[in-house]
């Protein structure tokens, strides 16, 4: 399924969005998620279609390793960090576009100068269910209060660094969002996290 939906994917005549559809990517949602807003997001592994897209969303769900050699068979592992349009990778799509992941001893993307940990057996492992972000910047968060509920599941988290741009506690303060030039990353699924996420994904078409 490379092309899928509305040939435009347009908001109000303006913006398209391509959900990129590598096989790792709990896709659907987020695809209902902007149908709700009124955009009918395109899905698609064509490097062309992707790189003609006005935005840009990156998601992935399951395990990092496997998640990058999909993304290596296709070519998507260069295309993708060398995107100029806003970029919104979602879980696993903004692990993977950070430096190194301990999940499967997995080299990223390199767009965010961070790394993947796995929590410790400190806390339940994986994380899931209903938390909080803080701490936010970017227009990204436009209208979003602080201590927002958001919907979460990972084993996984990013270390903080200069490109935090919001955090999240969980036995450990960590960087549940980051932000690099054109390029945006979420740990929480912002298509699951009700009003709140529906918001998020809204200021992302508006970037």
């Amino acid at each position: 399924m490379s092309e899928s939906s509305s040939a435009s994917g347009k908001l109000d005549g303006a913006s398209s969005v391509v959900i990129i559809n590598y096989g790792a990517g709990n896709i659907k949602s987020i695809q209902f998620a902007f149908k709700r807003l009124g955009v009918d997001a395109v899905l698609s592994n064509n490097p062309e279609v992707i790189k003609a897209a006005d935005k840009v969303i990156f998601p992935g769900v399951g395990e990092a390793s496997s998640a990058m050699k999909m993304l290596k068979e296709t070519g998507l592992d260069t295309l993708i960090p060398r995107l100029k349009q806003p970029v919104l990778g979602i879980c696993l799509g903004m692990q993977l576009l950070c430096l190194s992941s301990e999940e499967g001893n997995t080299k990223g993307l390199g767009v965010f100068q961070t790394e993947v940990k796995r929590f410790s057996n400190d806390v339940k492992v994986p994380q899931m269910g209903w938390n909080v972000i803080k701490d936010l910047k970017s227009d990204l968060f436009k209208g979003i209060k602080e201590n927002e509920y958001m919907y979460l599941v990972h084993s996984y988290y990013a270390e903080h660094c200069n490109e935090t741009i919001a955090k999240t506690d969980y036995g450990l303060n960590y960087a549940s969002a980051l932000q690099h030039n054109n390029f945006y990353g979420v740990q929480f699924h912002p298509e699951k996290s009700g009003i709140q996420g529906q918001k998020i994904l809204e200021n992302f078409l508006k970037l």
